[in-house]
């Protein structure tokens, strides 16, 4: 089975999340085919926490697993070491007072 492109990604998810009025942007653009993506919620209220999908090795499944929660300051600095890390990262923030994602609903793993 092919993966889909990391931009082919982002925009479903974009589209996605507009069509439940969630308000979402592109923070940082990452590699278009290949780029790992970072998706970090933002609740309005100073605090975030940023996601990022993970594969389990024993089943070949992916995915979104918490990478940092807490006030919105060190979340961004844990999204910051890992664009340090990884400059093919491609980092979406997600605005939305009620913590809705989206991450866990089926087609986004």
């Amino acid at each position: 089975m092919s993966r889909l492109t990391a931009r082919f990604w982002v925009d479903a998810y974009l589209v996605r999340l507009r069509l439940n009025d969630i308000p979402a942007f592109v923070t940082s653009h990452g590699d278009d085919t290949a780029g790992a993506v970072l998706v970090k919620l933002n609740t309005l209220d100073g605090q975030a926490r940023a996601f990022t999908r993970s594969f389990d090795l024993a089943t070949g499944d992916r995915r979104w697993t918490e990478l940092a929660a807490g006030p919105e300051t060190e979340v961004d600095l844990s999204i910051a070491a890992q664009r340090r890390f990884d400059p093919d990262l491609w980092v979406i923030e997600v605005e939305d007072r009620a913590g809705r994602h989206l991450l866990d609903e089926p087609g986004l793993e």
